[in-house]
């Protein structure tokens, strides 16, 4: 039973391990860096390579976006000719893309996938991309305004409670004063 395993550990020790956003948002325009990076259990192989894919929204057929084995090679048709470019840095295990000027259709699902062989299984990184033309004001910016109104107006009124203590103090040294001059 042990050595029947023992391959089995072998495939889950020796995968490539892809991280990347789960869903983004870019202004339509814009430009976005599609992060992406991998853990392996073998070094950098001479032969690593980098595919990135592309799914749209309406689940048409999966388009090349980037390729890099030795070098990136950009594509040379399609929706992402000339509007990709390479951002990584293998020796950081760092697969990153950039793409300019972000347009509706490119709505839809990125994946990123590493083969450093020996290690040619593994996860694939998938990333949603939705293209918006503004930035919504989502939740976690109310949240982020929420959190820093209160954070001010306990700032005002610990200093009106220091200056009420300061003035109060002042008082009463006042009082002794004249309660002093008097005796």
């Amino acid at each position: 039973l042990t050595l029947a395993l023992f391959p089995a550990v072998l495939w889950l020790a020796a995968a490539v391990e892809v991280h990347t956003s789960k869903e983004v948002a870019a202004v339509n325009g814009t430009n976005l860096r599609l992060k992406c990076t991998f853990s392996s259990s073998s070094p950098i192989s001479q032969h690593l390579s980098v595919t990135w894919n592309f799914q749209p929204e309406d689940l048409s057929s999966h388009e090349p976006v980037f390729y890099y084995l030795k070098e990136p090679y950009r594509p040379s048709a399609g929706r992402f000719k000339e509007r990709v470019t390479w951002d990584g840095n293998i020796a950081r295990r760092d697969v990153s893309i950039v793409i300019w000027n972000l347009q509706p259709t490119d709505n839809g699902t990125f994946t990123c996938q590493v083969k450093n062989p020996p290690d040619f299984h593994g996860t694939v990184g998938e990333v949603r991309l939705r293209v918006v033309q503004k930035v919504h004001f989502s939740e976690i910016h109310f949240l982020a305004v929420a959190i820093g109104s209160a954070c001010v107006l306990m700032i005002i009124v610990v200093t009106v409670v220091i200056i009420c203590r300061h003035h109060r103090k002042k008082a009463q040294e006042k009082k002794i004063e004249v309660a002093d001059a008097e005796l």
